[in-house]
């Protein structure tokens, strides 16, 4: 048995005192209360240990409910515990790359939710569990097709962990979707209906809020906002297609263009002398805040091709703000004020300087967990 202790209020009684019965661990025994104390339930060893002290609020320890949120990653999966206002207290991961098929990967998942409520107070309820992943299909609860996973064309991993935990609220969603509901529950657009969330990192993804719902489409992977055209029979995408805007606005994209300018420069820069492989955008953002001219039009380039994307998008569902989410988005003013500016100069007059485009308020560290537990969040609020 692990060692535990709780912390139970004693306050809603009109007597003086009163008995408590204590069952855990197959222990049992009823111990004296005062009211307005806290009853404190802790194990040693083998022993169950049960007093009665009085606790400054601010380590109060009270029971309560968590959702689980898994950010399911070509590399690694990282699973949160998370309480409905964001606090993810608890974490756990392993390697995806350790598992060639679905089957070994979902006995490794298992195990590793079940490592993770260990770590948890036994009278705190889960709720539920929400999935982020590659190519999820929200309403089918599969994966489908998923890039850097060897699941195959259809992994049902929705109805595989309800066999397994039985919680009615299991959830899967992409990525981009999920991030869209974690800022909707937790980050900037806790008091917005109507917005957009762009993730950059080695693609571009997106989630799109409508009337304070995310828009899923007619089989859950509406909004790929990452594969518009945003240059006709420009570069070849990862998709197969040519001229996608993730093929420009996405870490990878940042890279291609800077060779771009170092081209157009002669190859003048403070970091020619790097390989491709060697290169990463926050190379290229450093480059660029020190006065490299190929860095810097580097993100003039990526800001205006995002911006003039984004007031087509604007079109589309009229949003209130557009936040931008991931590691080139770091780089602040280098790409949000092309960004701004082009979005600016592309709208049609009755929606110039009406939309916002702001950074996530979503942690960076958590913020994939905090997206999929959100998933939960939202189902049960609209339940209320």
């Amino acid at each position: 048995m692990r060692n535990l202790e709780f912390y139970l209020p004693i306050c809603a009684f009109s007597q003086n005192c009163l008995k408590i019965r204590i069952r855990l661990a197959g222990m049992e025994n009823y111990f004296p209360a005062k009211k307005g104390s806290f009853l404190r339930v802790s194990q040693k060893k083998n022993f169950l240990i049960c007093d009665f002290i009085k606790m400054p609020h601010t380590k109060m320890r009270l029971f309560m409910n968590y959702a689980i949120g898994i950010d399911i990653g070509g590399t690694n999966t990282k699973l949160g515990a998370v309480d409905e206002k964001g606090n993810v207290f608890e974490h756990h991961e392993f390697k995806t790359t350790d598992y060639g098929d679905f089957a070994s990967y979902m006995h490794a998942l298992e195990l590793a939710i079940g490592e993770l409520c260990a770590k948890i107070p036994s009278a705190d309820k889960c709720v539920g569990i929400g999935i982020g992943a590659p190519n999820g299909n929200y309403y089918k609860g599969t994966i489908e097709f998923a890039p850097n996973l060897p699941f195959g064309e259809s992994a049902p991993i929705v109805e595989a962990l309800r066999m397994v935990f039985g919680y009615k609220h299991i959830y899967l969603s992409n990525d981009a979707n999920a991030a869209a509901l974690g800022e909707k529950i937790y980050g900037g657009g806790r008091n917005l209906d109507h917005f957009i969330v762009i993730t950059l990192g080695t693609g571009l993804g997106s989630g799109i809020i409508v009337d304070g719902k995310l828009l899923l489409g007619a089989d859950g992977f509406a909004g790929e906002l990452g594969h518009v055209c945003a240059v006709p029979n420009g570069r070849v995408c990862g998709c197969g297609k040519r001229g996608c805007l993730e093929a420009y606005v996405s870490a990878t994209g940042i890279k291609r263009t800077f060779l771009e300018m170092l081209s157009k420069y002669n190859g003048v820069s403070s970091i020619s002398n790097l390989t491709y492989s060697e290169l990463d955008a926050k190379i290229i953002e450093d480059a660029a805040k020190a006065g490299d001219i190929a860095a810097k039009e580097t993100y003039e380039i990526t800001g205006a091709l995002l911006g003039r994307c984004l007031a087509d998008f604007v079109c589309f569902s009229r949003p209130s703000a557009i936040f931008l989410f991931g590691g080139p988005v770091k780089s602040g003013e280098l790409i949000f004020a092309p960004t701004r500016r082009a979005l600016d100069e592309n709208s049609m007059p009755v929606f110039k300087g009406k939309v916002k485009v702001l950074p996530s308020e979503l942690p960076a560290s958590d913020a994939a967990i905090l997206g999929a537990s959100a998933m939960v969040w939202h189902a049960i609020e609209l339940e209320a």
